[in-house]
């Protein structure tokens, strides 16, 4: 081998030899790629896109002996692997995906790569609303019991990217997509934690069975010595812990905790840690970027960079967490979901809304004669017509119920784009003060 290896991890030799094929060269199949050559991999990577962040990804690999093609999927670097792994973006209808299946190649994903390394138990939170913030305060709350916490995967660092820190005394704090769980094998969290489900990604999934199914995964390999979380409220969720082999433990929010810190705290109950050292977490907790992240004030009106919310139930979250009137800056890539039920809390809320990207279409045929609508065509321009319909004591809220993915490489790109939007904004203002 190459590079110094964390022995701590189990399987070390699993993938020795094996000819792996990585389809996708974002920051998970970077990870995963650096990671499997390390231990020994025969690599190829192929990604569609050739531009400049793949171009950027392609000169943080480890080696020129990791072969590569940007721009394109080719057969040959599909036929004959032992494994392809798929990364999250990267769908059923893709062709390297089909070639694969038409191959027999199993297909697996980078979460189960290094879950099959990991030597410390897993800890996997998924649900369509509220896991970055719940993975994130999970994490926290080992931390302050004095263990050691790897919060990772669809939260920001990729799970492979970890594995030379973590032993087995550790815990990982896994935020898993529903994409990242459709290819699922082995996959096997000590506790599995469902907070909620939602009309989502219907851009991806052909009907709301489907992806509930792609959710399931999550717990499809616990046993009796396992602990699957779900939230007693969500009638869809309350069914599935009749499918569940591992023990269910049920959570629900009531005294003045929100459903996520209730399924930590349920989470910790599990893990022997007490509510006082939970509650001591929520109170000092400031929250995390992008989600209702409080930017600046500008001569009394508040901008607050809710980018993380692609779905619309995060959305009106949001706004029943906002006291102020509102000027909504909404619009991305349609994930398929249905904007009406929104309606209500738009009027109550909400003074006008800013459309942008390829959903500006279908967010106007939704709100059209309902609430005071606009259009930009840049996230900068969005923020510079909030501002100015605003009123003093008012909120611009960037909770946009889309994906960022037509505008934007990843919904942290477009919080950075906002902020720095509003920054240059403020500048202006005070310039002209």
């Amino acid at each position: 081998m190459t590079f110094d290896i964390n022995l701590s991890m189990k399987n070390i030799n699993y993938f020795n030899g094996k000819r792996i094929t990585i389809i996708g060269l974002a920051r998970s199949g970077l990870a995963c790629a650096n990671l499997l050559f390390d231990l020994g991999a025969s690599v190829t990577v192929s990604d569609n896109q050739d531009n400049a962040q793949t171009r950027l990804n392609a000169a943080k690999l480890k080696s020129q002996e990791i072969e590569l093609e940007l721009g394109r999927h080719s057969e040959d670097f599909v036929r004959g692997r032992d494994f392809i792994i798929i990364s999250p973006g990267v769908s059923e209808k893709n062709q390297a995906f089909i070639w694969a299946r038409q191959s027999n190649i199993p297909i697996i994903s980078e979460i189960e790569v290094a879950s099959i390394l990991c030597p410390a138990p897993i800890i996997a939170v998924t649900g369509s609303n509220g896991k970055t913030t719940t993975a994130t305060l999970i994490g926290k709350v080992i931390e302050a019991s004095g263990k050691k916490a790897f919060v990772c995967g669809n939260i920001g660092n990729p799970f492979c990217g970890e594995l030379e820190k973590i032993e087995a005394a550790d815990f990982v704090v896994l935020e898993v997509s529903s994409f990242q769980l459709e290819t699922i094998q082995s996959f096997h969290p000590k506790i599995a934690l469902i907070l909620n489900f939602s009309r989502n990604h219907l851009d991806r999934y052909s009907n709301m069975q489907e992806y509930l199914e792609a959710k399931k995964k999550i717990f499809m390999n616990q046993g009796k010595g396992d602990f699957l979380v779900l939230n007693s409220e969500d009638s869809v969720l309350k069914e599935l812990g009749k499918e569940a082999r591992s023990k269910v433990v049920f959570f629900k929010a009531e005294n003045n905790l929100n459903p996520n810190q209730a399924a930590v705290l349920s989470v910790a109950s599990i893990l022997g840690i007490g509510k006082e050292a939970c509650l001591q977490v929520f109170n000092e907790f400031k929250g995390i970027e992008h989600r209702m992240e409080q930017v600046a004030e500008i001569n009394n009106v508040r901008f607050i960079n809710d980018s993380k919310a692609t779905t619309v139930e995060s959305c009106m979250w949001a706004l029943d967490n906002i006291s102020s009137p509102v000027i909504l800056i909404a619009g991305g890539k349609d994930k398929g979901v249905d904007y009406n039920i929104i309606l209500e809390p738009l009027r109550r809320k909400v003074k006008e809304v800013i459309l942008i990207g390829e959903a500006k279409k279908k967010l106007d045929s939704a709100f059209r004669g309902h609430i005071a609508l606009d259009e930009a065509n840049s996230l900068e321009e969005a923020v510079q017509r909030a501002y100015f319909k605003a009123s003093p004591g008012d909120c611009v809220l960037l909770s946009p119920m889309c994906a960022s993915f037509d505008m934007f490489a990843n919904y942290e790109e477009r919080g950075r784009v906002f902020k720095r939007a509003v920054s240059v904004l403020a500048k202006e203002k005070k310039s002209n003060a």
